[in-house]
């Protein structure tokens, strides 16, 4: 199976199924001299981790991840960065009957016309569980970062049909880690938690939206032509389970507006260039202009539902698929800190590559 890697200098590899032993990663390309705050990784990966509210699934994983290698008194040495969380919940019994079944909008049917074979118990490596790995290694591109003020923040912005009204930089984004839907709009959020309550009583699922927002990336970061810095922030993305989705700065929105309206007028700030207006969304020609960086990511519903649903099997024979398990009504809450991690990833990388030396 290719396809394991992300990253070009500063690289990601994630290994593991949701129902095996372990899941886990190498980092490579990390300087020699970070320094690797556990505790850090650890917040990150309690952010993302299953049971940490009512509306999410109650698969309890405690997520704690064990550093195998690169790492020496707390620094990194410049070699391979080998981690691993042990899974420790799961109860495989529960997708016995999946055995002979295609899911409706999973990977079931595609992996087993590519491979010949696949791993029933949960989508094995198609699983969300894989992201846990994506995490980490985010998390180790975030300390990266913020040796250089860099800072990523994200939050949820629309579930279902209720969404935040409001933009970026009129809402308090440190709220969002106070709501249960991680939604920094109190009102918007009690919503969502209701739509999310409704629906998981009719055993039903909904999507959602995530904006992501990157401070204090300089002007100059990023590649010409095929390996722009919002091309390889669209690919992270759309690398994440259940993205449907991508847009950044004005998005499609931009098509409604006219050249006068939408060109972002550069201006002199202080002793630095600036642009009055961020359209661009802080990127332009796949380079970072010096302004925020920001876009929206869309989740489609969950496909695992608690209904039943009419399928067919390896045959083709026609099914009824028994709704139940423990799953997610939303996912879109708990993907925010994958949102951030895979952002870090990138930027991370696409800032080694412009400075190898700046961040050792």
């Amino acid at each position: 199976m290719a396809g394991n890697t992300f990253g070009n200098i500063f690289r990601l590899t994630t290994f593991g199924e949701s129902h095996g032993p372990a899941i886990g990663g190498v980092i490579d390309g990390c300087p020699a001299g970070l320094e690797i705050d556990m505790n850090f990784i650890q917040q990150e990966l309690d952010r993302r981790r299953s049971g940490q509210s009512k509306i999410t699934t109650q698969r309890d994983e405690k997520d704690k991840v064990e550093i195998l290698s690169g790492v020496f008194e707390g620094k990194s040495t410049g070699t391979p960065i080998a981690f691993v969380i042990y899974n420790k919940n799961q109860k495989s019994k529960d997708y016995d009957h999946l055995k002979e079944l295609y899911r409706p909008s999973h990977a079931d049917f595609t992996y087993d016309k590519k491979y010949g074979i696949r791993d029933y118990r949960g989508g094995g490596r198609s699983s969300a569980r894989e992201t846990a790995a994506r995490v980490v290694g985010g998390s180790i591109a975030k300390l990266l970062l913020q040796t250089q003020d860099i800072n990523i923040q994200a939050y949820v912005s629309q579930i279902g049909s209720v969404c935040v009204e409001k933009d970026y930089q009129s809402l308090n984004l440190d709220l969002a880690e106070k709501s249960p839907v991680r939604c920094p709009d109190e009102k918007t959020s009690d919503d969502m938690v209701k739509l999310i309550e409704k629906l998981k009583s009719e055993g039903d699922s909904t999507g959602g939206t995530i904006t992501c927002i990157i401070k204090e990336v300089p002007p100059g970061i990023g590649e010409p032509v095929f390996d722009k810095l919002h091309a390889d922030l669209a690919k992270a993305m759309l690398s994440i389970n259940a993205v449907k989705g991508f847009e950044y700065g004005s998005g499609f929105e931009s098509v409604s507006m006219k050249g006068s309206e939408h060109n972002d007028v550069f201006i002199k700030d202080g002793q630095k260039i600036s642009t009055k207006t961020n359209f661009s969304g802080g990127i332009q020609g796949g380079i970072s202009n010096g302004q925020d960086i920001y876009f929206r990511v869309a989740f489609k519903p969950v496909a695992t539902i608690m209904s039943d649903q009419e399928t067919v099997d390896k045959k083709g024979d026609t099914q009824k698929l028994e709704g139940k398990g423990r799953h997610d009504v939303c996912i879109v809450p708990r993907a925010v800190p994958i949102v951030e991690s895979m952002a870090a990833l990138v930027i991370a990388d696409h800032y080694l590559r412009n400075n190898s030396a700046a961040l050792a």
